[in-house]
């Protein structure tokens, strides 16, 4: 396959794509970085619903961010290996934000304010799958 030269959106995009998923990196290790932080940024139910998630919901989320932050610095490189690695965030994604929206309180705390940010980084990584994939089918990803 020949590579094309991708368009200034596309450099646009890879680079707002790290910054994003640098700033899940940063609300992934906060809680193990910063407690004292964390503490006062949230309230006392949103601690508890916080604390008392599974052990299983960290490793997801790390996939999530890790995979994601991975997949955006091999868009910015140019590597078809970014699509599989925003496919595997966006896999993570869903099972993360689905099970904080549908098995935690965190909407009978916040009402449907709660769904929110959760959608928008749903939104966010189902665009960063298919944009990795429509520049592997233009050609600019090698």
């Amino acid at each position: 396959m020949t590579t094309t030269k991708p368009n200034t959106a596309f450099w646009i995009i890879a680079v707002v794509a790290i910054l994003w998923n640098i700033m899940g990196i940063f609300q992934y290790l906060a809680p193990i970085l910063l407690p004292e932080m964390v503490n006062e940024a949230y309230g006392t139910e949103e601690l508890a619903i916080y604390n008392a998630l599974p052990s299983w919901y960290q490793i997801v989320f790390a996939i999530a961010v890790f995979s994601g932050f991975l997949g955006s610095l091999l868009l910015i490189a140019r590597k078809k290996a970014a699509k599989p690695l925003f496919l595997l965030s966006l896999v993570a994604v869903l099972v993360q934000m689905g099970y904080w929206l549908f098995a935690t309180d965190i909407m009978e705390l916040h009402g449907i304010q709660a769904a929110i940010m959760p959608l928008i980084v749903i939104t966010i990584s189902i665009f960063l799958y298919f944009y990795s994939k429509g520049a592997l089918q233009k050609g600019w990803l090698r």
